[in-house]
């Protein structure tokens, strides 16, 4: 068992290291300039997601998981964040291409520069990670399905999280938005 937990930390953090900079700076830029935040994915990509959301919200930033009951309409100025390993799921497109019409920002996380979606959206973060689909650029991997992609969406999402938020949101300010009815 410790070996593969080797192997899969070693995975991701070759993953990690490939992230390109201005990619996630250029996310850093879109969320500090939306009015409103709106996060989309499928599967564990959208479990990736509401843990995504979950934090922005801790940062003191406006919110929301499409398709929960609670979520307001998009309008201009607001900025949808679409998690797809392929880029090219179904209902991402579907939604993202409704955001463009409303005047909304969209921007993608993905694998798949090349992608339906990475052709509508506004600026792109790539996860150089394998997914469900073993293209021949994804890594090798030891990892069913998309776990190598969601994993490193994850902490990929968390520093640019803590990137944005910098100096003045210590985990003393993040922590009194935490849920307190547990």
């Amino acid at each position: 068992m410790k070996s593969i937990i080797t192997t899969v930390a070693g995975e991701i953090t070759e993953v990690l290291s490939k992230v390109k900079e201005e990619e996630a700076i250029h996310l850093s830029g879109q969320l500090k300039k939306a009015k409103r935040i709106f996060v989309y994915g499928e599967g564990r990509s959208g479990l990736m997601g509401k843990a995504f959301a979950m934090r922005l919200m801790h940062g003191g930033f406006p919110v929301y998981v499409i398709g929960e009951t609670i979520t307001p309409s998009m309008a201009k100025g607001d900025l949808l964040i679409a998690i797809s390993g392929s880029g090219s799921t179904g209902a991402i497109v579907q939604f993202a291409t409704k955001a463009k019409e409303i005047g909304a920002g969209v921007f993608l996380v993905s694998t798949n520069r090349e992608s339906k979606l990475a052709s509508i959206s506004d600026g792109i973060l790539v996860i150089p990670a394998a997914t469900k689909f073993r293209r021949a650029e994804e890594p090798e991997t030891i990892q069913p399905l998309g776990n190598q992609f969601d994993q490193s969406v994850h902490l990929v999402l968390d520093a640019v999280i803590i990137g944005t938020l910098g100096d003045g949101d210590t985990n003393e300010t993040m922590a009194k938005r935490h849920a307190n009815i547990e």
